[in-house]
């Protein structure tokens, strides 16, 4: 099961998170700072999943933003991995070349996509235009 989902700037700064079980608001601020410090400052040789604490990280780098997944022992690491590409090729289909400043300004829109992709810490959609649809028809809505 996906416990969280953070996308993180190369400063460190938090630009989108996801949780899918309750974390109090004080000990998010220090879990997503464990987190980024230990994913950050790997080498790009070293692998991808990281063991935290209760959790595996899962996390892919994107020009200036990394993608951090936290899930459970028994969820499969590679298929969170795609699941992340999967989740970047959308925005990027969706805002031309997403960029940081696209996530900031346009944070209730990527809030959708994420919710179409995953329920309750579960994986429920990956096609790509079955994700976009519901956004697709709100923004054709908003011009008319």
């Amino acid at each position: 099961m996906i416990k969280f989902l953070l996308m993180v700037n190369k400063q460190g700064q938090t630009r989108l998170s996801k949780y899918y079980e309750h974390v109090d608001i004080g000990k998010r601020a220090a879990l997503e700072a464990d987190v980024v410090k230990g994913c950050l400052f790997r080498k790009k040789e070293e692998c991808s999943f990281v063991e935290y604490k209760d959790y595996k990280l899962v996390y892919r780098q994107y020009a200036a933003l990394f993608i951090v997944v936290g899930i459970t022992d028994n969820e499969n690491e590679l298929s969170i991995y795609e699941l992340v590409h999967n989740f970047v090729e959308v925005l990027d289909k969706y805002f031309s070349r997403v960029s940081e400043l696209d996530i900031m300004f346009n944070l209730d829109k990527v809030h959708i996509i994420l919710d179409e992709m995953i329920l309750n810490g579960h994986v429920v959609e990956t096609n790509k235009n079955r994700i976009l649809a519901p956004l697709l028809a709100l923004d054709k809505m908003a011009e008319g």
